[in-house]
């Protein structure tokens, strides 16, 4: 199942030099065509030294100058860039047949050194140690913020990004001040930066048109009973982490009143690495029931009770000096037998994918290395970087879905050609004809220092 629907997945991309970056633009969107080949000349360039700075891969001062004069001209925004990119996502998941698609969200911060906070907005303050006298120390932290929402198949092949959203601390400027005053949950939800999450759930939608495919997955930051009727009224669906304990049933019993009266209704086992890369095997308690949600109490005059599903996973006997599992999570879609309820854990776990890709941004495309002083100079980056690190992030999930699928897949032919001559002599001897997706993009992780020991995992993200 796995590589059909990844390779189904891939001939959505397109072979001819510069495959890739041809289908994921979308020139056509820039009122002056210079734009558009500006843009797909500069990608070009990152695409050849992900990582670099600026006058790096643009080698010369002319390039380089029209770099930054591409990434500051007014007429050039994010939704530009990514409306190519967008449309190939659409692409992919028709090619993926009829199962469902996975919407991965989360937020992410991009943090940069900067003298004055005027052109970026503010992140927060954070403690930098103390001074000769004992006092607590304090520096602001300046950049932007990203809402990404990445489309995955259920083996966890990459199609794209759904949606995203940029923006600063500086638009919600007074929120907490609000929050203070009165009842946070009477802050109308258009206040808050928790927007983004609406935003995106819609976005997505509106982009699909197939909003009964996809089921959007979060973590505890989405647990927002607004988010909840949205993806209710869009029918869509959604398995969301959740962290408050909210009314229902009548009013009178709360979600953890109802659990704790469902009798454990299977067990799973699993493996989980901690941060130190240790792995343990953990067996979960699973409970479920469908239970009838309020609204809170300041806002049950606007909103709708809803029907939804309650799933719970806690490690049984967790390991002293580890923190046990306890995922409580929150879902429109069935769950009736423990089948159903692994196959939707399955699901969540596939979350943290988002969190590689905003690494793959981080430290692959090092977007907080760079040194454009506007947000909207380093919007426009990051949204090539948005393209690149998807790439990266394709390809190296690509190998391990489809490892047999033909190699013109992801490269072109002149690029095979050349990853076939790197190939070891005993290689081209035992297989002197063989190529695949797999064969090529081994030798591309040689060049990356990957060492193809027979005890090696696949090649990563890094090496890619």
């Amino acid at each position: 199942m796995a590589n059909s629907q990844g390779t189904r997945a891939g001939q959505a991309i397109k072979t001819g030099q510069n495959s890739w970056i041809d289908q994921e633009l979308d020139e056509s969107v820039f009122q002056d065509a210079r734009l558009g080949r500006r843009l797909r000349a500069l990608l070009a360039r990152f695409a050849q030294a992900p990582g670099q700075s600026i006058p790096w891969v643009c080698q010369d001062w002319a390039n380089t100058k029209a770099a930054y004069r591409f990434l500051s001209n007014e007429r050039v925004n994010e939704a530009d860039i990514l409306a190519g990119h967008f449309s190939a996502t659409r692409q992919r998941i028709v090619a993926a047949s009829q199962a469902p698609v996975l919407v991965l969200h989360d937020t992410t911060e991009f943090a940069y050194h900067r003298d004055s906070d005027h052109a970026l907005g503010l992140l927060g303050k954070v403690n930098s140690g103390w001074d000769s006298q004992g006092r607590v120390r304090h520096h602001t932290v300046r950049g932007l913020l990203m809402h990404s929402s990445l489309a995955v198949t259920t083996e966890g092949l990459p199609l794209g990004l759904a949606a995203v959203k940029f923006w600063s601390r500086s638009k919600f400027k007074g929120t907490n001040a609000l929050k203070r005053s009165i009842n946070p949950t009477r802050v109308p939800i258009e206040l808050k930066e928790s927007m983004c999450w609406l935003d995106n759930v819609r976005l997505s939608g509106e982009m699909f048109e197939q909003p009964e495919r996809c089921v959007h997955i979060g973590d505890r930051g989405s647990d927002i009973y607004e988010l909840f009727c949205q993806a209710h009224e869009a029918q869509t669906h959604f398995i969301f982490r959740t962290c408050a304990d909210r009314l229902a049933g009548d009013g009178t019993h709360t979600v953890a009143t109802y659990l704790r009266e469902v009798r454990c209704r299977g067990l799973h086992r699993i493996q989980v690495r901690n941060s130190q890369g240790q792995e343990r095997c953990a067996l979960l308690e699973l409970k479920y029931c469908r239970v009838r949600l309020l609204p809170p109490r300041a806002k049950q005059s606007r909103y709708p009770p809803l029907m939804l599903t309650v799933l719970q996973a806690v490690e049984r006997e967790a390991p002293l000096h580890a923190d046990p599992i306890d995922w409580k999570l929150i879902t429109n879609l069935p769950v009736t037998s423990r089948a159903q309820a692994i196959e939707k854990l399955d699901w969540y776990a596939m979350r943290w994918k988002i969190e590689t890709y905003h690494k793959i941004l981080k430290s692959g495309c090092r977007a907080e290395d760079s040194k454009l002083r506007t947000a909207q100079r380093l919007t426009n980056l990051i949204a090539m970087f948005c393209l690149l690190g998807w790439r990266i992030f394709w390809l190296t999930m690509m190998n391990r879905a489809a490892p047999e699928a033909p190699p013109r897949m992801a490269f072109t032919e002149a690029e095979v050609e050349v990853l076939d001559r790197l190939r070891p002599p005993s290689c081209t001897a035992a297989s002197p004809c063989r190529q695949s997706l797999s064969s090529c993009l081994m030798q591309l992780a040689r060049l990356g220092g990957y060492l193809a020991r027979a005890s090696d995992p696949p090649p990563g993200n890094t090496v890619i």
